[in-house]
């Protein structure tokens, strides 16, 4: 069997939606994202799922895409029942902290409850939840030199400490 190439980057990732023009209007609109696609389905091609459904995308500088569907219900996606609010989300890089500041203003004159600046000594973030409950970052880097290859090179032994400390946890649990 031949080795896969490396994964070079994200071509998008796709979430769903309660109504796909309520959608455009804030990532096209108040985010700046263009839609680039917007796709009537008629059955699921991967599983022949029943559809119709429309499928849109938006388009990041990088050339990536954030994807919706719109399954035709007008629902709310429902938050997954055993995970906080703040950990599932979607994080997107602007080049500055000025960015960040000007977003943050962007989205507060029109309404959108935001977080931070939240400074997490290598990148400062904002925080907000879309129309569909999706919560964003907004972030731009700010770490020092050497964060990164630093990161790089201690991230196994901090993963297998972490491991250890659930272990120890899940142990004190049971005895208890």
């Amino acid at each position: 069997m031949a080795t896969p190439r490396t994964i070079e980057k994200l071509f998008h990732f796709a979430f769903p939606c309660r109504d796909a023009e309520e959608t455009r209007a804030f990532y096209e609109d108040l985010l700046g994202l263009p839609m680039t696609s917007s796709v009537k389905v008629a059955s699921v091609p991967s599983s022949g799922d029943p559809g119709p459904y429309l499928h849109i995308f938006f388009e990041l500088g990088d050339g990536s895409y954030l994807a919706f569907f719109d399954l035709g219900a007008g629902e709310m996606p429902l938050p997954s029942p055993n995970t906080p609010k703040w950990v599932q989300h979607f994080a997107m890089e602007v080049p500055t902290i000025k960015d960040v500041w000007a977003m943050q203003e962007r989205l507060k004159a029109a309404g959108v409850e935001v977080v931070g600046v939240v400074d997490h000594e290598f990148i400062q973030s904002i925080y907000f939840f879309d129309p569909n409950g999706l919560r964003l970052e907004v972030t731009t880097r700010t770490e020092p030199p050497g964060y990164i290859a630093t990161q790089k090179r201690e991230a196994h032994q901090a993963l297998k400490e972490w491991q250890a400390f659930k272990a120890g946890r899940k142990l004190a649990q049971a005895g208890a």
